[in-house]
């Protein structure tokens, strides 16, 4: 029970993230509407493993290693491999500036809407296998 209250302090705080990255993304804000679906992501897996194991998930931004530490990983799609990829480089929180440019240059409206549209998809299915996961334990 406790770390499903770890989950759902989790997911709370990703609701707030998606919600932050819609108003970035309004207001043309590419770069950042990145990171926050970077956010968004890493803590969806973060409140899975809260379910899945009974240690807390590692400190760390890297989403293939924490689905792969819940199990996640081997029940994704190759299409979901590679937007862990992808995702994970769009965390910029401690990165020089010139990292940053060269990540902001790449994003335009349409890459980063796709990108906005694929984290809702990846924490719906989540959250899915999460519900699974919970009622069959």
């Amino acid at each position: 029970m406790a770390n499903e209250n770890k989950a759902r302090k989790w997911l709370s705080i990703v609701e707030e993230d998606l919600s932050v990255a819609e108003l970035l993304f309004n207001n043309g804000h590419w770069l950042y509407t990145t990171y926050m679906c970077h956010q968004a992501i890493e803590k969806t897996l973060k409140a899975y493993w809260c379910v899945c194991r009974d240690d807390a998930p590692p400190f760390i931004h890297d989403h293939g290693r924490i689905a792969k530490g819940c199990g996640l990983y081997t029940q994704m799609s190759e299409a979901q491999k590679d937007f862990l990829a992808t995702i994970r480089e769009m965390n910029i929180e401690a990165r020089y500036q010139e990292f940053k440019d060269n990540i902001a240059r790449q994003l335009n409206h349409e890459i980063t809407a796709e990108i906005l549209k694929t984290t809702k998809q990846m924490h719906v299915w989540i959250l899915q296998k999460l519900q699974e996961k919970s009622s069959t334990r």
